[in-house]
């Protein structure tokens, strides 16, 4: 497996790996980029053109993995504040005024899925983030009591941070934990 920025002439791989929904929902990875009225106004093509421009504009917002040169997963990473709907979250709201990058949403191919995909997306997603400079990179994962349906589990699972390093500092919500990496 190969990991690899998504910049304009992987566009293409990323709209194949999303299908026409835009992964759920027509969200084209634009839930925290902007505003709950503007996200909802938005679903579907607005968002895939806005997610276009965004990835034309650079830099890259996230990594595509790849497998035998297809893409079977994604990952969103970048500094926090590209990501304003976290601040206000009420669970996810920041812990300090530290700066943080944020691994903030998972992908995986129905057909890729139960082959670690996302946990070595976290993986790459850390190094990619701290190779950018970033001194600390924190997650919004999801501690589910049951399994859940894998579209409730866009965030990736706690389990995908742990095994990778990344450790709680943060719980406001019995199933959202906020995790960090520390170089």
């Amino acid at each position: 497996m190969e990991f690899q920025p998504l910049t304009p002439d992987r566009w293409r791989d990323l709209e194949t790996l999303f299908g026409p929904r835009g992964a759920c929902g027509g969200c084209w990875c634009m839930w925290w980029r902007m505003r709950p009225k503007d996200y909802k106004v938005r679903k579907g093509e607005a968002n895939r053109q806005a997610f276009r421009a965004l990835v034309a504009a650079g830099p890259p917002p996230g990594l595509l993995a790849y497998d035998g040169g297809r893409a079977v997963g994604w990952c969103a990473v970048g500094p926090r504040a590209s990501l304003p709907r976290l601040d206000n979250s009420r669970n996810l709201a920041p812990v300090d005024d530290q700066p943080v990058w944020s691994i903030s949403c998972l992908f995986v191919a129905k057909d890729a899925r139960e082959q670690q995909v996302a946990t070595r997306l976290v993986r790459a997603a850390t190094d990619y983030a701290l190779a950018a400079g970033a001194t600390t990179v924190e997650a919004y994962p999801v501690d589910p009591p049951k399994r859940q349906v894998d579209a409730f589990v866009w965030t990736g699972l706690l389990s995908n941070y742990l095994c990778n390093g990344f450790r709680e500092v943060k719980r406001r919500a019995p199933t959202r934990p906020i995790v960090r990496f520390e170089a």
